[in-house]
Parts: C-alpha cells; sequence; structure tokens
C-alpha cells in the first residue's frame, strides 16, 4: 500500500484541571513554543530527519502528529518536538524527539 497522508488538524492544548491550569508559558523559549501541537500534513522538522520505515513491511510510515514542549518544567529536550509515525498496512508506530 501506498503511503496515505493525512490532512492537517491543528491541535490546541487547553489545560483540562487546576494542576495544568497552574503551568504557566515558558519563559525562555521563543513564543511559539506549545503552540506547535497537530495531527496530520507534514512534521515541521527542527533538524534534518530520516523519515522512519516500518520494521515490518519495510514501507515508509506516515507522519501522524507531532507533540510540542509544553513549558520550561515540561519541556522535551530544550524546546522539542515529538514526532509520530504510524504504518497503516502492520499498525506499527514509531516515534523521536527533535530540540534546537
Amino acid at each position: 500500500m501506498s503511503k496515505i497522508r493525512i490532512p492537517l488538524f491543528k491541535l490546541t492544548a487547553e489545560p483540562l484541571d487546576d494542576e495544568a491550569r497552574k503551568i504557566v508559558k515558558s519563559e525562555w523559549a521563543a513564543p511559539e513554543i506549545g503552540t506547535r501541537h497537530k495531527l496530520g500534513g507534514e512534521p515541521l522538522f527542527i533538524q534534518k530527519a530520516k523519515w522512519p520505515v516500518c520494521n515490518g513491511c519495510g514501507e515508509q510510515m506516515t507522519f501522524y502528529g507531532q507533540l510540542d514542549s509544553i513549558s520550561d518544567e515540561i519541556c522535551l529536550a530544550d524546546a522539542g518536538l515529538v514526532y509520530v509515525f504510524v504504518c497503516f498496512d502492520c499498525f506499527q508506530t514509531a516515534s523521536f524527539i527533535q530540540s534546537y
């Protein structure tokens, strides 16, 4: 099967409890940090990256989404992103983190 492209969906991190509401926006990172969550489209790679290949079938995986750092305290390796990929034939997943 050819790689599926997922249309772009914006994700917004909305605090759902008091603990989450107490977290303040990053004081040290760029203003966009914490707003780069999304499903589908193309990944916003911070650095050049090798696109994951499925361990099951050997085909290139589909970019599923990315999650951003949240704050200075909940930070993915220096204001980074975690990228998630999936194979829709084998239902294998792969993920990795990139940072500045």
